[in-house]
C-alpha cells in the first residue's frame, strides 16, 4: 500500500483523476482486510532524519500539514476524545484515513521503521511479527504502508535516476508474485541512492512470510505505477 497524502480526495485537487484508479485498489484492498481481520498492524517508514516510532490505537492525527485539517483515528471512537496528534507520520495518517473510509471496525498499531534499518533487523521484526501474529486468538491483518523508488522519472521528487527503473521493476514483480527472496535481496545502499524509501518495510513483510525460502499462498496485485514518478504498488497476499 502505498502513502502519497493524495489518496485523500480533499488533498488531491487538479490531481483527483490521475489517483482514481489508486484509490479504487487501496480502498478495495483495505476493506477486503478489514473483512478478514479486525485487528490491524502496520508496518511504515519514517522520513529521513526522523526517528522510528510505535503508534497505539488511541491515536489520532490530522493532514493539516499537508494543507487540509482531515482528521484520522486509529480505532473506533477515539475521534471522541478530540486530540489530535499534528505530527503523526504519513504512514500512520493514510493508515488511519483507510480504516476510516473502508474498514471503521477495524484497530490499527502503526510501526515506524527508519528507512536505514539494516536488512538484518528487517528480519529480526519480521519473524518476530510473524510469531506474534500467529499466537494471537483473533485474526490479525498485516499492512505495509510504503512507497517505492521516487526517482523513475524527470519530474520525480528525487528527480531521474536511471537505476531506478530496473530496481522498481524487480520490486514490482516481487510483490505481484510473492516473492520473498526478491524482497530480501533488495540493496539497502542502493535503494537509499534512489529514493526506494519502503525497503525496510518491504523486507520487514518479506521476513514476516517466512524469508527466502517462504512465501504467501496467494499474491494479488492490483496496482503497480508510477504517476507521479513515485512507484505505487497495492496487493494481497495470503498466508
Amino acid at each position: 500500500m502505498p502513502s502519497p497524502p493524495l489518496l485523500v480526495p480533499q488533498l488531491a485537487g487538479a490531481a483527483a483523476p490521475e489517483t482514481d484508479r489508486l484509490r479504487r485498489a487501496v480502498l478495495d484492498v483495505s476493506g477486503r482486510l478489514g473483512e478478514a481481520c479486525g485487528q490491524w498492524t502496520v508496518i511504515g517508514v519514517a522520513d529521513p532524519g526522523a526517528p522510528a516510532a510505535e503508534i497505539s490505537p488511541e491515536s489520532c492525527g490530522t493532514f493539516a500539514g499537508f494543507g487540509v485539517d482531515v482528521r484520522v483515528c486509529l480505532a473506533p471512537g477515539e475521534s471522541d476524545r478530540g486530540e489530535v496528534d499534528p505530527a503523526m507520520p504519513l504512514a500512520a495518517l493514510v493508515a488511519g484515513w483507510l480504516r476510516g473510509r473502508a474498514a471503521p471496525s477495524a484497530t490499527v498499531r502503526v510501526r515506524i521503521l527508519a528507512p536505514d534499518t539494516p536488512i538484518a533487523e528487517c528480519v529480526r521484526l519480521g519473524e518476530q511479527l510473524r510469531h506474534e501474529l500467529d499466537a494471537s486468538p483473533s485474526p490479525q491483518g498485516l499492512l505495509i504502508v510504503a512507497d517505492g523508488a521516487n526517482t523513475l522519472t524527470d519530474k520525480a521528487p528525487g528527480s531521474l535516476d536511471e537505476r531506478s527503473a530496473d530496481v522498481e521493476a524487480v520490486l514490482g514483480r516481487a510483490l505481484a508474485s510473492g516473492d520473498c527472496g526478491a524482497l530480501g535481496g533488495l540493496d539497502a545502499r542502493l535503494c537509499g541512492e534512489i529514493g526506494l524509501s519502503g525497503r525496510a518495510a518491504w523486507q520487514t513483510l518479506s521476513a514476516a512470510f517466512g524469508g527466502p525460502d517462504g512465501g504467501p499462498r496467494k499474491a494479488e496485485s492490483l496496482y503497480s505505477g508510477a504517476p507521479f514518478g513515485v512507484g505505487y504498488h497495492v496487493g494481497m497476499w495470503l498466508p
